[in-house]
């Protein structure tokens, strides 16, 4: 079973303050079950954005963790919010956290 949205996005923004690193919630979705997406601002006028990783690639060993996928890398953040607001006109029940790190550290598993 995968943990709820809200506790998720609740431990990454907590995992993120202990390394003393800024991370805000922009977006509250769905508590139970909405998609989350993680933004990480570069603080140079870019960021990466991930998003929940395609059912096809999660191995069934998983165990129900979160697996994410680098959508944009090193992308100008307008471009960032351009498709951040092109997936929620599509699944308005998305989460979106937005950590702000000149290393680009995103503190989630990603795969692909």
């Amino acid at each position: 079973m995968r943990l709820r949205s809200d506790f998720f996005a609740s431990a990454l923004i907590r995992r993120c303050g202990v390394e003393d690193v800024v991370a805000v919630l922009r977006r509250r979705g769905a508590a139970e079950a909405g998609a989350i997406f993680v933004k990480v601002d570069r603080l140079d006028g870019t960021a990466d954005l991930y998003g929940p990783a395609p059912q096809s690639l999660v191995d069934e060993d998983s165990s129900g963790e979160r697996l994410f996928t680098r959508l944009l890398e090193a992308a100008p953040s307008p471009d960032v919010e351009a498709k951040m607001g092109r997936e929620i006109r599509f699944d308005p029940d998305l989460w979106l956290i937005e950590i702000e790190d000149r290393a680009g550290r995103a503190f989630i598993d990603t795969i692909g």
